[in-house]
């Protein structure tokens, strides 16, 4: 740092004010030949003074007999005025206050010393002194008087003293050519007086404009270094600092004297901070040529800054160098705009990933490859299960602060291995260059589903989503990012389709299917609308009396010409499609009157989809359908399942209250399917658990471990005062299974599949009430429970299923309505293990299907169960 030693800072600007025009050089007040000529008798006061005093004592001296009191008198006010005006004019308060103050001021005393003069000559001359021959000093005194107060400058005062000593001559000699020749001299020099008072007033008046436009000028130029969005700058020739404004100063984290002194192209680089050439400020300076905007980067105690620097060179009169002078202007906050504009539009601002568009550019950077070559990569697309429901009930804060953890998480697993971008909403995109095979990707997937699957801490409370994915590899499934993208998506919504937290490769069949789901999302909306739904109810039997308690609403949709579309499908499609809260709302409403003219003593269970949990106007809703019908709340029974805990907040606590001060029944749907713990069964006022048919179906089998299980969830019922239901039973094995581990009701085919209202109600009445068992005892082969999704394809169209349970030599599906009995498929088991089977059997949307082959079952992996009721 260079310290100041022979500069200063100074306080005020007058050469600013002088350059910028809102001030005049001092030598411009006085100009004109009449001024110079004034100004230079100004120079003669001493010999006027000298001249006067000779004159008046040679005319005592001539005149000696006259010589009374009046001339005494007369001579003393002379001196005392001449001695006042000669010491106020050199004392250090005349110094310092401009010339036209002081001469008001002592005016008077130079006047009384002019009309002195006039009248000491008069006195002299004359015996006496009278009215008439004082006229003329009178005059003399008054207009001496008048222009002291009027004019401004020193020479006034020789004026004066000239026209009283001209009239004092002219008084003093008799006849009347002198005393015309007197007068005709005062009326010039009054002339004279004048025509210099009016360009003395104009100066006057420009002085003080010029001090008041100067001053208003230091106060927006120190406003505008004030906001600090510009600064002022000096230098001298040799390119030192002589001014800069405070708020560089401040800027720069250094002290004043740093700055003043030290070279101005010491506080920036000549270079763009990215290496581009400039034309250096140190060329400008050095060339002494005048500058504009030239953009500099410098380092700075806050960081990096950006100044807009601009500068003219300074010229003396004499045409000197004497330095440059020039303004600053902050670019850094418009810089750092820029940059976050440009990082917006490659980056997304939620999570820091790469945005749709640099995901895209990446995409077809990889896809083209080499010329004449396509390149290859895979992309998969995933998207969060569950979180719109988390995005509605908690709020947008809690689903942006999910959203920036599942970013964490994806980056954390992916790495360096591939890039990674939000493709939107609760999308996100996996872009991995060069070729994998299906097993690397199939890891990959299943590591994305189980991170993403973990539970998520935000605001102390827990939040649980899945992860569903779909898998398009180029160039087979495409050679452009376009094509890549859409049949990620296809795979992505047959992944869906299937079910939560699973992953699928796109194959040619899934145009097909999203077609089909399209025209069904349009003829839903349509059978929403005209009454194409209805509701199936299925008899709950109680397990010790065989007595109907109750019945479960089911969703039914005939097609007209599908024909019986199995809930599996459509509601899925509804969730997509956002129909599922008027679907619902018209099943709850349809159910509370269909049931209301039923038996007293006979309840209602309706479904209620974590979609319409998470609405606060549930409680109002079900009131009003409950009053609407006239139906006894304690005869209707709402169905929630488990994973409305997986948003675990007092929201959720304040609806099981409200449902409950009700007077309704809840019921656990799906008992032990979810990925919630046990312990929101301390809290959550449930009057039933239904035990998953899933643990029913093959718990009679000899060493089958689902009947621990079934016992284990009817003990901590017990304990916990609610009643279960066991759903799914079909055989008389999985009857007397139940009935011995203790469940207190019974659901499933072996009572009878669902029915209309009007079937219903028949049924109650015609066998009071009472349900029949039916169907097979149970010889089937072991077979292994799964709930796993499933393509069965035949003559090029593909049609979605599910495996319930599957032995070597063949399985039940479920999906599939009215299948011809020995029509044949094609079943894909895997990825990559298809067999051939014909259907055997087909009641609703079950069939069973024989294999051509029998097959492995080692060479399945488990499914990973999913939370959706299929009916």
């Amino acid at each position: 740092m260079l310290a100041a030693d022979s500069h200063s800072f100074p306080s005020r600007r007058p050469e600013w004010l002088i350059a910028l025009g809102l001030a005049e050089d001092s030598d411009s007040l006085d100009s004109g030949w009449l001024s110079d000529s004034i100004q230079f008798t100004s120079g003669l006061w001493p010999a006027v003074l000298l001249a006067r005093y000779c004159a008046v004592l040679l005319t005592l001296a001539l005149n000696p007999l006259y010589l009374n009191i009046w001339p005494m008198m007369i001579l003393a006010m002379l001196l005392l005025g001449d001695i006042s005006a000669w010491i106020g004019l050199r004392s250090q308060w005349a110094k310092a206050n401009p010339p036209y103050l002081r001469l008001r001021l002592l005016g008077p005393a130079m006047a009384v010393s002019a009309m002195a003069c006039v009248l000491l000559f008069a006195s002299i001359h004359q015996e006496s002194v009278h009215l008439t021959s004082i006229a003329g000093p009178v005059m003399a005194m008054g207009l001496s008087i008048m222009t002291l107060i009027i004019l401004s400058g020193q020479r006034l005062l020789v004026l004066g003293h000239l026209i009283g000593a001209t009239i004092g001559i002219a008084l003093s000699v008799r006849g009347l050519p002198a005393l015309l020749v007197s007068f005709a001299f005062l009326a010039v020099a009054t002339i004279l007086i004048l025509m210099q008072a009016r360009r003395d007033l104009q100066t006057m008046m420009r002085r003080r404009g010029a001090i008041a436009r100067g001053e208003r000028a230091e106060l927006l130029l120190a406003e505008h270094e004030r906001t600090g969005k510009g600064w002022f700058w000096e230098t001298d020739s040799q390119g030192a600092l002589t001014y800069v404004s405070d708020s560089l100063v401040t800027t720069l984290g250094v002290e004043m004297q740093q700055l003043i002194g030290r070279a101005l192209i010491d506080l920036v680089v000549g270079k763009d901070k990215n290496g581009s050439e400039e034309r250096t400020l140190g060329f400008y300076l050095s060339s002494r040529t005048a500058f504009s905007d030239i953009v500099m980067w410098a380092t700075c105690e806050d960081g990096e800054r950006w100044w807009s620097i601009s500068g003219q060179p300074i010229y003396r009169k004499s045409g000197r160098f004497s330095g440059f002078r020039g303004s600053g202007t902050d670019l850094t906050e418009m810089r750092q705009s820029q940059a976050q504009v440009a990082r917006l539009a490659q980056f997304d601002e939620l999570t820091g990933l790469a945005n749709r568009g640099q995901m895209h550019a990446l995409l077809e950077t990889l896809i083209k490859g080499q010329p004449g070559r396509p390149g290859a990569c895979a992309l998969l697309l995933l998207d969060l299960d569950r979180f719109k429901t988390i995005n509605d009930s908690l709020g947008h804060q809690v689903g942006d602060a999910l959203l920036r953890q599942v970013a964490q998480r994806l980056e954390k697993l992916i790495g360096p291995k591939g890039h990674i971008g939000r493709h939107g909403g609760d999308e996100f995109q996996v872009l991995l260059p060069n070729a994998h095979t299906h097993q690397a990707l199939s890891d990959i997937a299943r590591a994305v589903i189980t991170s993403l699957s973990q539970p998520y801490m935000i605001d102390g409370s827990k939040v649980v989503i899945g992860a569903t994915v779909g898998i398009a590899v180029a160039p087979g499934d495409g050679t452009t990012s376009k094509e890549l993208i859409r049949n990620a998506d296809l795979a992505l919504h047959s992944a869906r389709a299937d079910g939560y937290g699973l992953y699928r490769f796109y194959k040619a069949a899934m145009h097909k299917t999203a077609e089909d789901r399209r025209q069904l999302e349009h003829d839903l909306r349509e059978a929403l609308a005209n009454g194409g739904l209805h509701l199936g109810y299925q008899p709950v039997v109680c397990a010790a009396t065989e007595q109907i308690s109750g019945f479960e609403a089911l969703l039914r949709w005939t097609h007209p010409i599908r024909g019986d579309i199995s809930p599996a499908l459509f509601i899925p499609i509804a969730e997509e499609a956002g129909l599922i809260m008027q679907i619902g709302e018209w099943a709850l409403r349809t159910a509370c009157h269909e049931v209301a003219s039923w038996p007293g003593d006979v309840r209602v269970a309706v479904n209620v989809s974590p979609i319409q949990f998470a609405n606060p106007s549930l409680p109002a809703l079900v009131m009003s359908a409950l009053a609407s019908a006239q139906l006894a709340p304690e005869r209707l029974e709402l169905e929630i399942t488990e994973s409305v805990f997986l948003n675990d907040s007092a929201d959720t606590d304040a609806m099981f209250a409200n449902l409950k001060r009700l007077g309704v029944r809840l019921v656990l749907d799906d008992f032990g399917t979810g990925y919630s713990s046990l312990g929101y069964l301390k809290k959550a006022p449930f009057d039933k658990i239904k035990i998953d048919q899933s643990f029913v179906r093959g718990a009679a089998i000899a060493g089958n471990r689902n009947a621990a299980i079934i016992k284990a969830i009817v003990s901590l019922a017990e304990a916990l005062g609610m009643d279960t239901t066991a759903e799914g039973a079909e055989t008389h094995d999985e009857l007397n299974l139940i009935r011995s581990l203790g469940c207190s009701h019974i659901q499933g085919f072996i009572y009878g599949k669902a029915m209309t209202a009007a079937q219903a109600l028949e049924h109650l009445g015609g066998g009071e009430g009472l349900a029949v068992a039916s169907g097979f005892q149970n010889g089937r082969e072991d077979r292994r429970t799964m709930l796993r999704s499933t393509t069965l394809r035949h003559n090029g169209h593909a049609y979605p299923a599910r495996i319930r349970n599957i032995s070597g030599g063949g399985a039940l599906l479920e999906g599939l309505w009215n299948i011809p009995a020995g029509a044949q498929f094609t079943v894909d088991l895997a990825d990559d293990y298809q067999v051939e089977a014909t259907v055997r059997w087909c009641f609703e949307d079950r069939c069973g299907i024989q294999f051509v082959d029998a097959i492995d079952l080692s060479l399945l992996a488990p499914a990973r169960p999913v939370l959706r009721k299929a009916g």
